[in-house]
């Protein structure tokens, strides 16, 4: 996994230009999904994939606190 920290997903998501037509929630929860399927394999590290899943976490959190647009501009660059 290559995502390491909160400020990596938001750029990773703005790079996307999806965001007109992708709220980061929505992008937030299906990487979080993708990210617990990964889990269930057998041979990859497992550390990394929590780590991505916690961050992944605490972005729907500060979303559901303070709004997609405030998280937006808290952690761009």
């Amino acid at each position: 996994m290559a995502i390491k920290s909160t400020e990596e997903y938001i750029d990773f998501f703005t790079n996307l230009n999806m965001g007109e037509n992708v709220p980061l929630l929505s992008f937030v929860n299906n990487e979080r999904m993708v990210l617990k399927q990964k889990l269930e394999y057998k041979n990859l590290e497992k550390e990394p994939i929590q780590k991505g899943i916690g961050i992944l976490e605490d972005l729907v959190t500060e979303i559901n606190e303070i709004g997609e647009k405030a998280v937006l501009e808290k952690y761009q660059k």
